[in-house]
């Protein structure tokens, strides 16, 4: 008797040790999940107890520069979501069924979505409203009222397709700006999304209307560009002419600025693409040949026609570059426009045991003044003026004309200038750079240092945007113009326009004459590198010069037609 009450104990004794173990356990269980794992568990808490749902914002309008014309808007469509725990197991493979046929869309993945163990699930964006109908009919017909979603959405929208594709840019599914200005003023364009929140029940049932809250999106503002769409689409006309008429095999860009203010009047890239489908081939060549190219070929194809070559591609700019080189030795007073005999050409110059050739070589220029040399492109006599004013001289007006900094603008993936530096400019690197070439520069950098010449000598970042448009109250806010300082006097100024008018009116670039109007300008080839016979046509306009309004130019990448590549000919 006194051994069977021992046991008893021991065993009561035991069963309150362990349960106290038991216990204890438990307090530090709860307690890890309360002080350590609590914030944690209560956001799962909240996303299982929650639908959130995104409102996608209207992406601001982008207008051209005369505010008339829209070059892109967001058309409203809808997005297609489910929540796969509000569809019951009877209906899911339906359902996952319905979506797929109104959609075009495969099944086996739209069926795993609809089963899956989540609070929502996207099926299909950017719908039309007419599909979105089709399935609103469907869920009404077949007396489905939860567990699909259908809110509404924006889509990007270009009307004018093609034109200046490669400055404005294009937005991705999520409507994120990927290229160009949509990706540039992101921030100006995107908006502030907003979000449907609903309460959900432990099972993830909807619980009604109550907990249901509704946060409104908030649209982008408005972008008005300096492009001016008349100006662009001219350009881009007569650009395309130029390329095929001179069998352009890489293509060519114009850049047409206002040099008062810096305004980007047109920038165009040849070849261009449709901006409302940019992942497809842009001509025929590339469609006769797509579906047969791996996907990196296809990519390489897509970024470089995506590539604003104005801004993003250097070059020698060749003769044109001589203007820098007159407005420097005008500047210094080292030399004047109409010295009668001032210089002459023999057909060739020797710097530094190098003997440098005269494009006319075979038939020297002779006496010339710095008028008449500009006027005939005469290599020598700039080489000469290059020497007078030496590199320290030279390099000081090369960084006053911005030409050994990016310009600036408000553009994606502008590159800078390659020049030697400037303790490694030997006299012969010196005479290479003084007539354009053994350097490289962006298009855009020479037309933002050529508008110095043409405004009288101030240096003015390029504008590719005047002013926003804030989407709640109609607010224009310009975007001010900036200007980076004198560069050269107005006297100078004038006096170099005027043997640009000469240049057209007697010169290299007669091609470019208009009756009734007075233009300047210069023409410029130049090697497209060392070694491969590719050459590389310009022409520098301005106009008119007695007080500009616009500085034109026109570069084409490897003119192969019957014109060639020298100076004048293709332009």
């Amino acid at each position: 008797m006194v051994t069977m009450k021992i046991s008893n104990k021991k065993k009561i004794r035991n069963t309150l040790f362990i349960a106290l173990i038991i216990l204890l356990l438990l307090i530090i269980r709860i307690g890890y999940i309360q002080m350590i794992k609590g914030k944690e568990l209560e956001t799962l808490a909240y996303q299982q107890q929650s639908l959130d749902r995104k409102i996608n914002p209207k992406r601001g309008t982008i207008y051209d520069g005369t505010g008339k014309y829209i070059l892109a808007t967001s058309s409203t469509v809808e997005t297609v979501t489910v929540n796969p725990t509000n569809i019951s197991n009877d209906d899911k493979e339906k359902v996952a069924r319905a979506l797929t046929d109104i959609f075009g869309l495969d099944y086996e993945t739209v069926l795993k979505k609809v089963k899956k163990r989540s609070s929502i699930e996207t099926i299909a964006k950017k719908v039309e409203k007419d599909k979105a109908d089709e399935l609103r009919i469907w869920m009404k017909e077949n007396n489905i009222e939860s567990g699909i979603n259908i809110d509404e959405d924006t889509k990007r929208y270009y009307p004018y397709s093609n034109l200046a594709s490669q400055v404005i840019g294009f937005c991705g599914s999520d409507n994120q700006g990927l290229d160009g200005v949509e990706a540039k003023f992101e921030q100006t364009l995107k908006g502030k999304s907003g979000t449907i929140e609903r309460l959900t029940d432990a099972k993830g049932g909807e619980i009604g209307n109550e907990g249901e809250n509704y946060l409104s999106a908030i649209d982008g503002d408005g972008l008005i560009l300096s492009i001016d769409m008349t100006i662009q689409s001219i350009v881009e006309k007569y650009l395309k002419e130029a390329c095929i008429d001179n069998v352009c095999t890489d293509g060519g860009n114009v850049i047409a600025i206002n040099p008062k203010t810096g305004d980007i009047l047109a920038m165009a890239t040849y070849p261009n693409y449709n901006l409302n489908e940019p992942y497809k081939p842009y001509t025929d060549e590339l469609k006769s040949i797509w579906d047969s190219l791996e996907q990196k070929e296809k990519n390489l194809n897509l970024q470089a026609v995506w590539r604003n070559k104005a801004i993003a591609d250097t070059y020698e700019p060749g003769s044109t570059f001589k203007t820098i080189t007159a407005s420097a030795a005008l500047e210094e007073k080292i030399t004047d426009t109409d010295n009668s005999g001032e210089f002459t050409c023999t057909g060739s110059i020797e710097v530094a045991g190098t003997r440098m050739k005269c494009w006319r070589y075979y038939r020297p220029h002779g006496s010339e003044s710095l008028r008449q040399a500009l006027m005939n492109s005469c290599n020598p006599v700039f080489i000469g003026l290059g020497q007078k004013l030496g590199v320290n001289k030279y390099y000081s007006y090369l960084r006053k004309f911005g030409l050994l900094e990016k310009t600036g603008i408000s553009l994606p993936g502008e590159a800078n200038s390659i020049f030697l530096k400037e303790e490694k400019m030997g006299p012969v690197e010196l005479a290479t750079v003084s007539f354009g070439q053994r350097f490289e520069i962006t298009p855009i950098q020479l037309a933002t240092a050529v508008s110095a010449i043409a405004n009288g000598g101030n240096l003015i970042t390029p504008r590719i945007a005047k002013a926003t448009i804030n989407s709640q109250t109609g607010e224009i806010t310009e975007i001010p113009v900036q200007n980076k300082g004198t560069v050269i006097s107005k006297e100078t100024s004038e006096k170099v326009l005027s043997m640009m008018g000469s240049v057209v009116s007697e010169g290299t670039g007669k091609n470019a004459k208009v009756a009734g109007y007075r233009i300047g300008g210069k023409t410029g080839t130049s090697e497209d590198g060392v070694n491969t016979n590719k050459y590389v046509t310009s022409f520098l306009g301005v106009a008119p010069i007695d007080d500009p309004e616009v500085v034109l130019l026109i570069t084409l990448y490897n003119p192969t037609g019957e014109g060639g590549h020298h100076e004048g000919v293709s332009l």
